[in-house]
């Protein structure tokens, strides 16, 4: 997905490969398309990974509302994350915000930003991404902390 771009301007495969990139189960990395479909199948919502990664490739872009609803709850977004432009930009902006917490130094600075609207918590990750560069730090927290691990990402 284009970081630059905005909710409006983001097709379903982008919207879906950004819940794929930023929501993992506690503990782990990220989902696979193979891995989401048994767990959509075992609740109820037959589907294949073949199916879910055409999805995510943009070759397939007119799902059952089901596959959505059930895609939404794997996620732990509202169905309307992949139809309303303003429920995606809340919800990647409290995404964001969860992606940070990973980090135990913004906890209380997360804590207080609850309740601000997507367009203010947009400013506190761009201030935050601002300060980053100023200290020489990598735009990305995971790639330092890959760095500090000695992984790489792949």
């Amino acid at each position: 997905m284009d970081k630059s771009s905005t909710p409006g301007d983001r097709s379903l495969a982008d919207k879906l490969n950004h819940l794929f990139e930023t929501v993992s189960p506690a503990g782990r990395g990220p989902y696979n398309s193979e891995e989401a479909a048994r767990l959509l199948t075992a609740s109820g919502v037959p589907i294949s990974g073949s199916y879910i990664w055409l999805l995510r490739r943009g070759q397939r872009d007119n799902p059952t509302l089901r596959h959505l609803e059930a895609l939404a709850k794997l996620f732990g977004v509202p169905p309307a994350y992949f139809f309303d432009d303003r429920v995606t930009a809340e919800v990647d902006a409290q995404l964001g915000l969860l992606t940070a917490l990973h980090d135990s130094g913004v906890h209380s600075v997360a804590l207080r930003a609850a309740g601000l609207s997507a367009e203010s918590l947009e400013s506190i990750r761009e201030v935050i991404e601002r300060v980053r560069e100023l200290e020489g730090l990598p735009r990305d927290p995971d790639e330092a902390r890959d760095r500090r691990s000695g992984s790489s990402a792949p």
